[in-house]
């Protein structure tokens, strides 16, 4: 049986799904705005059960509400899932990418420092060599300027410290920290050669999680976020 209806429909839910996530996020849908699944239709040239696949996803995402008599209801950012990253790539990609990139930021600066402590505290000897080893290859990548492969390496990095805290929760972060720095790198927010700065720190992070060091690894962390956020600020005072 061939999969290729299967694969247009994707691709038409993914469009719907993007473009009025977009228009949300973006604010052109305000709060209080309803849609309906035959303007739906109408607008994008999709069958009824892709229109209403797609609202059944925002409407998870708590974007839109869906009411009999009413419509699809947009609604306010308070009940949106912020922590979803599809909603977090929308709005980095949107008018209030600023906004996002700072709560992102302090979102991190909150938490990771307190997983890197954690990760030396709870991190298996795997784990601890593999940070060493992740934070060893992005010098190396970074310093000859091949950011597509350091990025992969500082994803996975962070992923690595807060899957490794032995904090669910933290653990729980990982996609939003995984899009936020690659949401940075797409809309042109991160420096064509990563700073030496920044290499140090990613090793000071890794040699104290290897060493059990808590203190060190916070510390570190946190100094290397502080580099982030000092890198953000000219934005956030515009």
């Amino acid at each position: 049986m061939s999969v290729e209806p299967e694969a247009g429909v994707d691709v038409l839910h993914s469009t719907v799904l993007d473009t009025i996530g977009s228009d949300i996020t973006g604010g052109a849908l305000a709060c209080g705005d309803v849609l309906t699944l035959d303007r739906i239709q109408e607008r994008f040239g999709v069958s009824r059960t892709v229109a209403r696949e797609s609202m059944r996803v925002l409407e998870s995402m708590g974007l839109v509400r869906s009411r009999r008599r009413v419509g699809i209801t947009v609604q306010p950012r308070s009940r949106w899932n912020v922590f979803d990253p599809r909603v977090i790539w929308w709005r980095l990609s949107g008018p209030g990418r600023d906004e996002q990139l700072r709560s992102l930021t302090e979102l991190r600066i909150a938490v990771e420092p307190l997983a890197a402590a954690a990760a030396a505290r709870s991190a298996s000897a795997e784990e601890r060599a593999k940070a060493v080893a992740l934070a060893a290859e992005m010098r190396g990548l970074g310093e000859e300027g091949r950011l597509d492969e350091f990025l992969d390496r500082d994803v996975a990095f962070h992923t690595l410290l807060l899957k490794a805290s032995g904090n669910e929760m933290f653990g729980a972060l990982s996609d939003v920290v995984a899009v936020v720095l690659r949401g940075r790198a797409q809309v042109g927010l991160m420096p064509h050669q990563p700073v030496p700065e920044a290499l140090d720190l990613h090793e000071q992070v890794a040699v104290s999680v290897a060493r059990g060091s808590s203190v060190a690894a916070e510390a570190a962390m946190t100094e290397l976020l502080a580099e982030v956020r000092d890198a953000m600020l000219p934005l956030w005072r515009r």
